[in-house]
């Protein structure tokens, strides 16, 4: 008989996104989650005391990741405008953050603590593409509405994209950049 293999707690979240970015918060259940791992309800109890602890893990995991993209951004602070944007939409497309993304977004829609956290993402997020706008040149005005475009466009391609990779393809966030930035 063939044994499980052992999953970490990390492997246990990663499941847990990937099945809240395809399938939504319905479809995050022992049960599931298990049968996305591929491993037995015992494996899930080693790790988690209960859903609730599950899901308390996943949003510690969000927030610990939010933590990692707020230094992320402060560290692009050094680099010249349309090359910090650049990177910003390169972010965004990553395997990892295409993923986590799009299952706090799913997330959100039902829980008022994911969208809470969502909300507080999105605000910080927009105030630094503003501030890349601003630092091209755009006035306060321009540089807002360019950002919530771009920021607009990049929430529109998480949910379009059928996965990272079709994300990463269809990003040309190149082409995108051009035309933000064209007077």
């Amino acid at each position: 008989m063939a044994r499980s293999p052992r999953l970490s707690v990390e492997d246990w979240l990663e499941a847990g996104y990937a099945l809240l970015a395809e399938d939504g918060v319905r479809a995050l259940k022992v049960d599931r989650l298990c049968q996305q791992a591929g491993v037995t309800r015992g494996s899930f109890y080693w790790h988690f005391e209960d859903m609730d602890s599950y899901r308390a893990k996943l949003v510690e995991s969000w927030n610990a990741f939010l933590d990692k993209d707020r230094r992320s951004l402060s560290e692009l602070e050094s680099l010249p405008p349309r090359e910090r944007l650049s990177a910003m939409m390169i972010a965004l497309v990553s395997p990892q953050h295409w993923m986590l993304e799009r299952a706090m977004r799913e997330w959100a829609r039902t829980d008022p603590v994911a969208a809470a956290s969502i909300r507080a993402a999105d605000r910080r997020l927009l105030r630094s593409v503003t501030k890349a706008y601003a630092d091209y040149g755009f006035g306060p005005a321009d540089a807002k509405l360019r950002a919530e475009l771009t920021f607009a466009a990049g929430i529109g391609l998480l949910h379009l994209a059928g996965s990272a990779a079709a994300a990463q393809k269809a990003a040309q966030h190149e082409r995108l950049l051009d035309l933000m930035l064209a007077d």
